[in-house]
């Protein structure tokens, strides 16, 4: 298999102005004819859906949800970057361009990524068109502030609210698509199997999770806007629902799944504090900009936090990384709170947290900004957990968050299956090995909004005189009694334990061997653990109720299932990378002070395995990543 990156020539800043210029379109009229299932209606499903309708396309979107507006995206908090320059302290398309390929640790296309920095100035526009109440200066500027990674200030934010007040706006796009008639809206229906026919995906199959009814439905191509795979962990910032059933389907059916093993672990989480847990909460990076992390020097420290001096504090990302300090990226903000846990300086309950402190931004600009920046993560916080973070420090700790990995896509965005697309964090394009935060929302709405609509009437174009999809076709057929099947063997096995029990068993497995830091012989140890727990999986899995009814149950069953295989490609791909890079950290691949250590000469390249009939044996291709424009260097912040 070749890997077509379709990357179009020129200068970086030209390339995709040279692909929309010669891009084929497709004349109003034939765009009636056309149909187009998107899966997902987050911010990038949403987005294209509404985009793609809007242009007068026949969309079908579809959700587990009840309504579109249950989407991960909402969960999203510190904001969206956009290279706007409104503070002009001397960002620019190409500064954050930069900053997101450095963050990336040099492992991401330098075509997607510039194109990526490029987009997001026209996305604040939209945004603010739609009525975002992003937050704004006295004179009524739009105001901006520093994620991690960067030395600019160019995320823009709505509170701590971002992702729910963007997801608003593309869902308002979607419904009124949905009252014109021109999207029909499936919610809670979930993918079970893609369909494809003559090596073209021309549909799926889908349950309707209300009725358990398996329904076939057929398209003229096939998005898939799923989101990430982060929830594989079980304890994790993401939702219950989140899964990857839908990108792991479509790579079964030969969609090549790019760097699964780069899964970030956010700092910011707040910590686990038992074992009856089944998610954690996420508190928004946007907070280290004026809380300082610290954890006692002392390691017997018993003391209240407002009772422990300064000088018996080690505020150790400031020590470290003095030019970025907290605002290190994710993976090096976790990893060093991870060393101070493992070296006994955790703080909490279960000695597994680090202390968040707004004492210094509180006395210099008092608690009413304060507030008004981040008072709804204050609030939060005081409901879950009794304290009041105004008065003592919050307590925080890394916890698995988000896939830069996903289905391989070109630069038009499609995967290696013809006709099918991947959009957002369902993909793996823009990122690196790292995301650095504020670009999630950021590539979910321009893949949506800007990319998508151009790359993917490039392709239709071609399909005009396609007759519809007829849904008697036998690989319909095939699909569906495949997807029938392995639901009903789920209902039969009749063992004593639920999905939910594996899924919690499989989350250790890969926390512990996978997941801030990697060694040789744990990846190989999980490896052989996943494959055991796997084959239990097949013969003691308990599964309540029938197929035909409201079953949760036996969904959850379908996504662990899922799981039980994509963890194993995840160990694979993180053993075979013998370097470490961003998320990706190798014991023993690092400097002298414990800093990651990359290696460009054997592992510049996108790692993309291809399913070879099971799960122990995928084929890897490599996509060598080619650096025309900038010279990778070492990845330092400090």
């Amino acid at each position: 298999m070749s890997l077509q990156t379709k990357i179009p020539d020129g200068p970086l800043e030209k390339k995709w102005q040279n692909y929309k210029k010669n891009a084929k379109l497709v004349n109003p009229n034939n765009r009636k004819k056309l149909e187009v299932i998107v899966v997902g209606t987050g911010l990038a499903g949403a987005s294209a859906a509404a985009s793609l309708a809007e242009m007068g396309y026949n969309v079908k979107s579809f959700c587990f949800q009840d309504t579109p507006r249950r989407a991960h995206s909402v969960a999203a908090q510190g904001g969206v970057n956009a290279a706007k320059n409104y503070k002009n302290d001397g960002d620019s398309v190409y500064r954050m361009f930069y900053d997101t390929l450095k963050g990336g640790d040099f492992r991401s296309r330098e075509a997607n990524t510039y194109r990526l920095a490029e987009c997001s100035t026209s996305l604040i526009d939209q945004a603010v068109a739609q009525g975002v109440p992003f937050g704004r200066e006295y004179g009524g500027y739009l105001r901006n502030r520093s994620f991690g990674g960067v030395q600019v200030s160019r995320t823009f934010y709505a509170r701590g609210q971002t992702g729910q007040q963007l997801l608003l706006g593309a869902y308002q796009a979607l419904m009124r698509q949905v009252h014109t008639g021109k999207v029909k809206l499936f919610a809670r229906h979930e993918l079970l199997d893609l369909v494809i026919i003559e090596g073209k995906a021309k549909g799926i199959i889908a349950r309707n999770l209300d009725t358990g009814e398996i329904e076939r439905h057929g398209a003229h191509c096939v998005v898939l806007a799923t989101g990430g795979f982060g929830k594989i962990y079980y304890l994790s910032t993401l939702a219950m629902g989140c899964n990857a059933s839908a990108i792991w389907r479509a790579h079964k059916k030969g969609a090549l799944m790019a760097n699964p093993s780069w899964t970030q672990i956010h700092p910011t989480s707040l910590p686990q504090s038992g074992e009856y847990q089944s998610k954690l909460t996420l508190m928004s990076e946007s907070l280290r900009n004026d809380g300082r992390i610290w954890v006692p020097i002392d390691k017997d420290e018993s003391r209240h936090p407002n009772a422990i001096p300064e000088e018996e504090r080690d505020y150790y990302l400031e020590r470290k990384y003095p030019s970025f300090g907290n605002l290190a990226p994710r993976d090096i903000a976790s990893r060093a709170a991870k060393e101070q846990i493992d070296a006994s300086k955790g703080v909490g309950t279960l000695k597994n947290a680090v202390y968040l402190d707004f004492s210094r931004a509180l006395k210099e600009y008092g608690k009413e900004v304060i507030k008004e920046r981040y008072g709804n993560l204050f609030d939060m916080y005081h409901k879950i957990t009794g304290i009041d973070a105004y008065k003592e420090p919050m307590k925080i700790s890394p916890s698995a968050h988000f896939s830069m990995g996903g289905l391989w896509v070109d630069y038009e965005l499609m995967t290696s299956i013809p006709g099918l697309f991947a959009i957002g964090e369902a993909n793996f394009s823009d990122h690196g090995s790292n995301r650095l935060g504020a670009n999630s929302l950021l590539q979910a709405c321009v893949d949506g909004y800007f990319i998508l609509p151009y790359t993917l009437a490039n392709y239709l174009a071609g399909e005009i005189n396609v007759p519809k999809t007829d849904i008697r076709d036998p690989a319909f057929e095939v699909a569906e009694q495949k997807s029938r099947k392995q639901l009903q063997d789920f209902l039969t096995i009749k063992g004593t334990k639920t999905a939910e029990e594996f899924h919690k068993e499989l989350g250790r497995e890969l926390y512990d061997k996978c997941g801030l830091s990697r060694s040789k012989q744990g990846l190989e140890k999980a490896i052989v653990n996943i494959r055991k727990l796997r084959e239990e999986f097949k013969t003691n899995l308990l599964v309540p109720g029938d197929i035909n009814e409201v079953n949760s149950e036996l969904e959850k069953a379908g996504r662990v299932a899922d799981y039980m295989e994509l963890a194993e490609l995840m160990c694979i791909d993180a053993l075979h990378r013998e370097e470490s890079c961003g998320a990706h950290f190798r014991e023993e691949y690092q400097t002298e002070d414990g800093e990651a250590k990359r290696d460009d000469e054997h592992f510049s390249y996108v790692a993309a395995w291809e399913w070879n009939k099971e799960p122990s044996n995928p084929k890897l291709h490599k996509e060598a990543l080619v650096f025309e424009f900038v010279q990778p260097t070492l990845r330092s912040y400090k």
